[in-house]
């Protein structure tokens, strides 16, 4: 089974710069496939979790959070489908937010923040180690999504849906 690669807080805001294109190339008897710039991986070769995270973790030049997925978590993810109903307009993302591990804590949803005036980021449900909600393009935005973190306790890396959108695409393309 496929594994999906999800590394927290690289290549944002100029710290912890690395180019996940030549990584994915340098692990490639793992068979590793780049999506986008956020550190985000399909590897279709993993032979065991703990050998590909310390190979992976071994090439990068800082320390870094990693999550590792089945791929058929994503595949769900995917069939089920949390944004169907949600209509948003140019100006809002849906997004999935990836908890670091699984947490025993309900936290009471819909959440939005600011919590007074108009919202930023809106944290609609929850799923296992999943966190679905929206997000409006503002500067502040991206401290509001840090929010998440304490809200759940534990910490954790979001992802557009369409970059869900973009690894589903790859775990349902044949291997190379």
């Amino acid at each position: 089974m496929a594994l999906v690669a999800l590394l927290r807080g690289v290549n944002v805001g100029g710290h912890r710069v690395f180019r996940p294109s030549i990584l994915a190339r340098e692990l490639g008897e793992y068979d590793v496939v780049n999506v986008g710039a956020a550190g985000t991986f399909v590897v279709r070769k993993p032979r065991s979790r703990s050998e590909f995270r310390n190979a992976l973790l071994r090439k990068l030049p800082f320390a870094a959070e990693l999550v590792l997925f089945d791929g058929g978590d994503f595949l769900r993810l995917e069939a089920g489908n949390p944004f169907a109903p949600e209509l948003s307009s140019p100006d809002v993302v849906r997004f999935v937010g990836i908890l670091s591990k699984a947490v025993s804590v309900r936290v009471s949803l819909p959440v939005t923040f600011p919590p007074d005036g108009e919202w930023l980021v809106r944290v609609m449900e929850s799923e296992g180690q999943f966190v679905f909600g929206m997000y409006r393009r503002h500067m502040k935005t991206i401290g509001y999504l840090g929010q998440i973190d304490k809200l759940f306790g534990v910490p954790a890396t979001i992802r557009n849906w369409n970059t869900i959108a973009a690894i589903v695409r790859v775990l349902k393309t044949p291997p190379r």
